[in-house]
């Protein structure tokens, strides 16, 4: 445990500012089973992608229960992230998804991060995903997030957003860096996906958008599941949220190899069936083939979008990040340089 003395250090060796410390003291000074509010741990947990994270836990006086302590989740924020997203809004996603129960409670907020409740449940790997009891509490769990009532238009983000991060990532790439990846072609893709997309009967629902193992977590005795980290959260079409969700499948963030994707973890027609349907009948609902296979028809149809825009991700990242992972060969691993000669989704 971190003395007094050693909170500084603490502080400092992990990049902890002096702002979230204040938060954290200020937090256990007002909690009664906390007899010291500077003897805490932090300790870094792995998986962030943007942000670095910390589990923070302090001794409790609990009798003879040695082990018993009080925990918090402190996140703090990645440098250039609000090219990303806006930061207040998403402020304001977070209170209002942790009053309807989903995802953890903020307990506090300070300019460069935050502090959550801490959930005590397991982060998923990468190889749960494709479990089919694991599978099946994924697709109920998406379905409720989809069907809520959030404030806002009820237009999908993900247009404006690729081509919001189509302009970050023109402004920060070097000339072989746009050339490799065409940079100078993505407007019109955009546009293409945009005119064909649109055409469709796709329903819009209130999107995760970055439903990667490392944000779902599960309570092994309960099995109650917990989606968190809705930075990435807007309306969209519930069709391209779960192409995502079926593209990260391929992904394992806590590899040695981080970047690189294995398309042969992709889930195949069986998979997607049993997801969809369980999806579908999640809220009692009784769905048909055909309203299976046109979803799936969706979905797949919105692969080339999550590709694109976690491919325009990466290349910004590729100048923004300070977290140890070769973003250019994640862009490249997302196929956006071959996107325009391949429009065999698009039949």
């Amino acid at each position: 445990m971190a003395t007094a003395k050693q909170l500084d250090v603490v502080a400092s060796e992990w990049k902890i500012p002096t702002e979230a410390k204040r938060a954290l003291l200020g937090l256990a000074a007002a909690w009664d089973d906390v007899p010291d509010s500077r003897a805490l741990e932090a300790v870094p947990l792995n998986g962030g992608m943007s942000n670095a994270v910390f589990r923070i836990r302090w001794p409790i006086a609990a009798g003879d229960e040695a082990s018993a302590s009080r925990n918090v989740l402190l996140r703090i924020y990645g440098e250039g992230v609000c090219i990303f997203f806006d930061r207040e809004d998403e402020i304001r996603t977070f209170k209002l998804l942790s009053c309807l129960g989903h995802g953890p409670r903020l307990l506090s907020v300070f300019p460069s991060g935050r502090v959550e409740e801490f959930i005590h449940a397991r982060t998923l790997s990468s190889s749960d995903l494709r479990r089919p009891e694991i599978s099946a509490l994924i697709a109920s769990k998406l379905r409720e997030l989809h069907q809520l009532e959030m404030p806002g238009f009820k237009v999908p983000l993900l247009w404006e957003r690729l081509r919001n991060w189509l302009k970050a990532a023109r402004r920060l790439s070097s000339s072989d860096e746009a050339k490799r990846f065409k940079l100078d072609l993505v407007e019109r893709e955009i546009s293409i996906l945009e005119k064909e997309l649109s055409s469709g009967d796709h329903k819009l629902g209130f999107c995760h958008n970055d439903l990667q193992s490392g944000n779902i977590m599960v309570d092994e005795e309960s099995r109650v599941l917990t989606i968190i980290d809705y930075e990435y959260a807007s309306f969209n079409p519930i069709a391209y949220d779960i192409a995502n969700h079926f593209c990260e499948m391929a992904a394992d963030y806590l590899t040695e190899t981080p970047h690189v994707l294995d398309y042969s973890k992709y889930p195949d027609l069986e998979e997607q069936k049993r997801f969809v349907w369980t999806y579908l009948s999640s809220s009692g609902e009784n769905p048909n083939d055909n309203e299976v296979e046109k979803l799936l028809g969706g979905i797949e149809k919105y692969t080339l979008a999550s590709h694109l825009i976690w491919g325009l991700w990466a290349l910004v990242e590729n100048h923004l990040g300070d977290i140890d992972f070769d973003y250019l060969e994640y862009a490249k691993q997302r196929k956006i340089e071959c996107m325009f000669e391949n429009k065999a989704l698009m039949a």
